[in-house]
């Protein structure tokens, strides 16, 4: 097969997807589907990469006092994860965990660990502090109902149905034992509505729900959920967790919700070893080309393909796996996953402790170029068909919203040695022509040539934004 042939086949194929896309999204919402609240995909921090199910208010006070000071950048949301309810985070078993429920069966935050909760209103009161700090206030739970108000048969709020009557026992969640699934009938959408409403209340702006998006699938439980959030009338982001959520399964996903992730955990390794060949986790950077390629035609307004969370900085005290740590990222696999969530749109969202943030990592979240990458309107694709000469790289493009071509180009080094690269302008995924540009990185300027050269660090990457062509 030529390579023209094969070029062509792959943009065909990418045309089919996006239109298939396209069409999916069309359909959702005529059929009413969720209240567009992102535009670009969403940048933020969430707890569980440094301090998995653990997290209290002091600690959370602390990281969003950070934040706070990056939302000028779009750092947005603020998001507590696993464990929030828990009177003892460090239970070996579910009786042992203390699990904090109210009188209708839903998850109370255990007031040990947020004591603004003691005036009974949930996270009202810390949702309220964080809004006052310019921020987003989000939350995770596992879907399903407490198997604690199963046991004790609680009713549920605002219906005469009961727990039991919205329990789905033979769809509890495989890898956490906190709660049984959630039936497809009244009860179970009276359950979530109940569940949702209150969220809303509290003044929740991001929902992230795992054992959802994959292993296993649950596609009930997706549509109760974006039902309730419908009526609950708060525009809420709902993010469906873990992946590798199903290209299959797209057009059911994005009718509910804007955002899944699409691989299993990202942790801080460029690979990472795995029990057996067939396991999903957990995953390093390198994984991330193939899963976001796989995914680019999907990205788009209210359509974030979600990479996982960055796991930069300390992941300590209690990281959601492994010993507590400094990441064990090199400087120039951070960058490269950096570059990479940015150029190809997926979510920015932190994971590594704010409060013990250093001089590189704040480059990193720094950079405006780089967020305006991931931010701006437009598209970006992997480029397919690349010379010899850059065996062992991948190249994206990025092109501005209402623009013919790109305008950005990244190039990142898989291999081990450093990458001496000459190219035509061409064969890194740009238009023929004469350019002059500069690396959105270290700043450096190329002059107007129809080639460039530079060189890439193993595992690193370099993106050039072109300021001028001529014909």
């Amino acid at each position: 097969m030529s390579s023209r042939f094969r070029a062509l086949t792959a943009a065909l194929l990418a045309s089919c997807l996006a239109a298939s896309a396209a069409a999916a999204a069309s359909s959702h919402a005529v059929a009413g589907g969720p209240t567009p609240v992102l535009a670009a995909p969403p940048m933020g921090w969430n707890s569980w990469d440094a301090y998995g199910l653990t997290i209290d208010e002091t600690q959370f006070r602390a990281n969003v006092k950070v934040l706070a000071a990056l939302k000028p950048l779009g750092w947005t949301y603020a998001v507590i994860d696993e464990g929030w309810y828990m009177a003892n985070p460090f239970g070996d078993k579910l009786a042992t965990r203390g699990y904090q429920l109210d009188a209708h069966g839903r998850l109370t935050p255990d007031v040990s660990r947020f004591p603004s909760a003691a005036d009974g209103h949930g996270l009202k009161a810390l949702a309220d502090w964080t809004h006052g700090q310019g921020l987003k206030f989000g939350i995770h739970i596992v879907r399903g109902i407490p198997k604690q108000a199963v046991s004790q048969n609680l009713p549920l709020a605002a219906s005469g149905f009961h727990a039991k009557d919205a329990a789905d026992p033979a769809a509890s969640c495989p890898w956490d034992d906190g709660n049984d699934g959630v039936a497809d009938n009244a009860a179970g959408q009276a359950y979530y509505d109940a569940l949702i409403g209150q969220y809303a209340s509290w003044g929740v702006d991001f929902l992230k729900v795992d054992c959802i998006a994959d292993h296993p699938y649950r596609p009930t439980e997706i549509r109760q959920i974006g039902e309730a959030i419908r009526k609950a009338g708060r525009p809420m982001v709902l993010s469906l967790s873990p992946g590798p959520s199903r290209v299959e399964n797209y057009a059911q996903m994005v009718a509910q919700a804007q955002m899944w992730r699409i691989a299993d955990d990202l942790w801080d390794g460029w690979t990472l070893p795995h029990a057996k060949p067939t396991d999903e986790f957990p995953n390093g950077v390198l994984s991330a080309f193939a899963n976001l390629a796989k995914w680019n035609p999907y990205a788009g307004p209210n359509s974030w393909p979600d990479a996982d969370m960055l796991p930069f900085g300390a992941l300590k005290p209690h990281p959601g796996w492994g010993e507590p740590r400094q990441s064990r990222l090199t400087a120039d696999e951070a960058r490269t996953a950096m570059t990479l969530w940015a150029i190809a749109r997926s979510p920015l969202i932190l994971g590594g402790d704010l409060t013990a943030m250093d001089a590189g990592e704040r480059a990193l979240l720094t950079n405006r170029d780089i967020i305006a990458l991931n931010q701006r309107e437009g598209g970006s694709r992997p480029v397919a068909e690349l010379p010899a000469a850059l065996a062992g790289a991948r190249v994206w493009v990025s092109t501005p919203a209402g623009a013919a071509a790109p305008d950005t180009t990244a190039v990142f080094n898989l291999s081990e040695q450093p990458l001496e690269v000459s190219a035509a302008w061409t064969e890194l995924g740009l238009p023929s022509g004469i350019y002059a540009a500069h690396d959105l990185w270290s700043g450096a300027r190329s002059a107007a040539s129809a080639r460039v050269r530079f060189t890439v660090p193993a595992h690193g990457a370099v993106v050039w934004r072109t300021d001028a062509a001529a014909p």
